[in-house]
């Protein structure tokens, strides 16, 4: 029975060093700058900004560590589109307004607009294909 608890004391320590060292791994994102052709979208300019268009919108804070690793993938993403297909970012602590506008409740939110509609809503890390494919489905 002892050698059980033990062994059960030993798991959660490690278990605790492992989520420590994660969320020190992930604090240390760096920032990436935002390609050229992704907006930047304000509360004064959002509706002129996402009508007559498809504009996937991310949702996102700076101290958001998933935010931070979502930058790269939407500079990809804003590369490969053209036409009337953009990707808009809101941060949403300048923004408040948006982000209750449109019950943001965790970042990162991606909401696809489609003339100024919401179509479809996804919360978290996706990736590029995932992404391109929802353009493509609009």
């Amino acid at each position: 029975m002892q050698t059980a608890m033990v062994i059960f004391g030993l798991l959660i320590v490690a278990f605790g060093i492992f989520l420590f060292t994660a969320k020190a791994k992930m604090k240390n994102i760096p920032m990436v700058a935002d390609h050229d052709t992704i907006l930047t979208l304000t509360d004064k300019n959002f509706q002129q900004q996402t009508k007559n268009k498809v504009v996937l919108v991310d949702f996102w804070a700076a101290w958001c560590a998933p935010c931070r690793m979502m930058a790269p993938v939407l500079n990809d993403v804003a590369t490969e589109l053209s036409g009337n297909s953009q990707v808009g970012k809101v941060n949403i602590e300048q923004y408040q307004s948006l982000a209750q506008k449109f019950k943001v409740r965790s970042i990162p939110t991606l909401i696809l607009f489609k003339n100024g509609v919401e179509v479809k809503r996804f919360v978290g890390i996706k990736s590029k294909d995932f992404l391109l494919q929802q353009f493509q489905n609009a």
